[in-house]
């Protein structure tokens, strides 16, 4: 029995059996344009809001508040001179942004936008497939989205492009094994890596509050995935001009243009799915009429709801902070990341045994919470509270063995000015000789030697 019920647990809670292969092609032709849609949305969302944060309108022109502005710069892009550099290898640099677009769009195949719904008589899920190990594809989909931004800097024939490529496959191995492990905690909550299972398992509490931590790792590394700003580190401007696509125009570079805002979504809607109830309505609506808001197609507006809270956390992130050095980001992946979400993923682990009863049933609390719970609970707040300790303390050793700044500098010691820092004061450098013994006639040059010979006599 406990045999069944675990392959009942990772089997996808979404039934697919009254779906004709007609119906999945709509459906799939129902997401191509939904996200095309939305990134036409969102380009012209985020001008106007970065537009605001910095005190300008933003586009208002093309269309009512310009909201034509995206399909006009669309059709401009088409229309440009499409150039292919002279030493390219024109079959990668052809297929490169083909792989980075498509890619984009498969991930979104696996996310549920819905639950059950009638179309065109039939009662299907609104979401294209679902397999047990879904989340996995998500991932592995990724993975092999890398491989147009790596062959597009390779390709071009050109050092910028190159060093952008490079950049941007090791930004995402760091990254991706950051993003793989706090997933892990989800999978350990839901009992599955199904889509589905894991929607359906947050019925009750939504994964962002016993999965914290996983959602504030999530968040940091779907940013450094989708390569935005502050993490936009293989195409920045004032390093590598443009980065792996910068010898790319025309449709092609509209190709990367596009796969980056829709990686946007798909990461956004992975959230969503993972950590935020999915397509279920908030808990207070929820209730409302025993669910009458919280299925059919009122889930396509809870989803597109917090997507787009997503959506705005990206432009909010791009009109705020500054592109991050590239050795501190590796840094925060490998050093910090990473270490941190293994010690979390064990901790879950342990945490889901001890409720479970694994680690014994005694209970505490009158009957509320095991007892094994509670120990794990207590040792994991004293390890956190003495790894803050010991950083705390190294952190202070650090600054005291600092030397103090001086109260007064030199601006020449170097060899060229420095300018104080605040609260010092300038040293005035004292000239080596006077303007009037920088030059002396022959004749008094010589009374001056002869006079210190008398002297040392």
């Amino acid at each position: 029995m406990v045999a069944l019920a675990a392959a009942s647990t990772d089997n996808p809670a979404a039934d697919f059996s009254d779906t004709p292969w007609w119906l999945s092609l709509l459906k799939a032709l129902f997401l191509f344009v939904f996200l095309l849609l939305n990134t036409l949305l969102v380009i012209w969302f985020e001008r106007r809001v970065i537009g605001r944060m910095q005190q300008r309108p933003g586009p208002n022109r093309a269309g009512p508040f310009g909201l034509l502005q995206t399909l006009a710069d669309g059709v401009k892009l088409a229309l440009k001179e499409d150039i292919t550099p002279r030493k390219a290898d024109k079959l990668m640099f052809i297929l490169a942004p083909i792989i980075a677009g498509a890619m984009a769009f498969v991930s979104f195949a696996i996310i549920p936008l819905s639950g059950n719904v009638w179309m065109f008589g039939h009662y299907t899920p609104l979401q294209l497939t679902d397999v047990p190990v879904a989340v996995l594809l998500v991932l592995a989909v990724a993975g092999v989205g890398v491989y147009g931004i790596v062959l597009a800097g390779w390709s071009s024939g050109s050092t910028y492009p190159l060093l952008g490529g490079l950049r941007s496959s090791a930004q995402v191995i760091s990254y991706e094994i950051a993003m793989g492990l706090a997933l892990v905690a989800v999978f350990l909550y839901a009992g599955s890596m199904s889509t589905s299972q894991i929607v359906l398992a947050q019925k009750d509490l939504w994964f962002i509050i016993p999965a914290f931590f996983s959602f504030g790792v999530y968040i940091i590394t779907m940013v450094g995935e989708t390569n935005r700003l502050p993490f936009d580190l293989a195409e920045g401007e004032g390093e590598l001009t443009g980065g792996f696509h910068t010898e790319y125009s025309s449709l092609k570079f509209a190709m990367f243009f596009l796969g980056e805002y829709v990686n946007m979504f798909t990461v956004s809607g992975l959230a969503t799915t993972l950590f935020l109830g999915g397509w279920q309505a908030p808990p207070g609506i929820a209730a409302i009429g025993d669910g009458m808001f919280n299925g059919g197609w009122w889930g396509l507006l809870w989803f597109v709801i917090k997507l787009w809270l997503f959506m705005f956390f990206f432009v909010w992130l791009r009109g705020s902070l500054p592109r991050v050095r590239y050795d501190q980001f590796m840094k925060l992946g490998w050093k910090v990341l990473i270490p941190t979400t293994l010690v979390w993923v064990v901790a879950v682990a342990f945490l889901r045994a001890s409720n479970e009863g694994f680690l014994g049933d005694s209970m505490v609390l009158g009957g509320r919470l095991h007892r094994s719970t509670l120990i794990t609970i207590v040792v994991i707040v004293l390890l956190v509270l003495a790894v803050a300790w010991i950083y705390d303390y190294k952190a202070a050793a650090k600054e005291k063995a600092i030397p103090p700044t001086p109260t007064e500098v030199d601006p020449f010691a170097g060899g060229y000015p420095v300018p104080p820092l605040p609260g010092q004061t300038l040293r005035e450098p004292a000239p080596a000789l006077t303007p009037s013994a920088a030059y002396q006639p022959e004749s008094s040059q010589n009374e001056t030697d002869s006079e210190e010979e008398e002297t040392r006599g």
